[in-house]
């Protein structure tokens, strides 16, 4: 479209990774650090404009983006390419665009997503591991991860799932979960067992859409499922009943990440992410 001056103004689309640790969360806060903050005083000093930014997600206050998607406006004309090298120049170095494109007029990386695919990173180990502490979160006892993805199955589909969190806006909790399932890295690192050994596991959940702490309140229901002080039933109604006083206590956010925005001309989220989030 035509600025003032005759300034042609595209709609731009990016993809944004982040380690969210120093952050309140995506969303712009009045005296506080955010990545949307970030982003726009980034965007304001390459364009010399008040660009506003808007994402396809709102992640919570320490979680982390593998694959945000945001979408912004300006009479930047030095197409997508110079954009990207030059917002990664000036970007804080927890934050990264990884790719950028002019995109059409109506994309909007929030009302044009179909869905998003959240993971949930944990490790188990009789001991602290700190290089893994910023990105997943310590479970001190081993795990029946067969139950708790046994567990999880029950969330997919379309479901009122007012029991794991609160709409961020409105009265509606009915989502579209379109898979949730527990994975584990597989080997063991330090060997089977032994003391100091740490075994890696991973949820995922794609959703149309999320209420606020719903994932974060679900893998900590689940994981009373997998120390078993919940039963596979137990979860299930939890899930009925609609009462958030009955799920478990949410699970710190280092170990969220939103990982992938899907749109209508993509087929589907589902990827390998072992190569990420601090995994040996």
């Amino acid at each position: 479209m035509e600025g003032a001056g005759h300034v042609v103004v595209r709609n731009y689309r990016a993809v944004v990774e982040y380690d969210g640790t120093g952050y309140s969360g995506f969303q712009i806060q009045s005296g506080k650090p955010t990545i949307q903050g970030e982003l726009e005083r980034a965007l304001r000093q390459i364009t010399q404009e008040d660009v506003r930014v808007i994402g396809a997600g709102r992640t919570d206050a320490g979680a982390h983006a593998r694959g945000q998607v945001i979408s912004f406006r300006t009479g930047w004309s030095h197409g997508p390419e110079a954009l990207q090298r030059a917002m990664n120049a000036v970007l804080p170095r927890e934050i990264s665009l990884r790719e950028a494109s002019e995109a059409d007029e109506r994309f909007h990386a929030r009302f044009s997503a179909t869905s998003r695919l959240y993971t949930y990173n944990i490790y188990e180990s009789d001991v602290r591991a700190p290089l893994l502490e910023r990105f997943a979160y310590h479970v001190p006892i081993a795990l029946d991860l067969g139950a708790m993805d046994r567990a999880a199955a029950c969330l997919v589909g379309e479901h009122d799932f007012a029991a794991f969190g609160q709409p961020p806006l409105g009265t509606n909790t009915v989502r579209v979960v379109y898979h949730a399932r527990w994975r584990a890295k597989g080997a063991v690192i330090g060997g089977g067992y032994k003391p100091g050994a740490i075994r890696l596991s991973r949820f995922e959940i794609e959703a149309n859409a999320f209420l606020r702490g719903m994932v974060r309140r679900i893998v900590g229901t689940l994981l009373l499922v997998g120390r078993g002080l919940l039963t596979e039933d137990g979860f299930a109604e939890i899930l009925s009943s609609r009462d958030i006083r009955r799920a478990g206590v949410p699970v710190p956010a280092q170990g969220l990440c939103l990982w992938h925005v899907r749109y209508d001309e993509e087929r589907s989220c589902g990827q390998d992410v072992w190569a990420w989030c601090g995994w040996p």
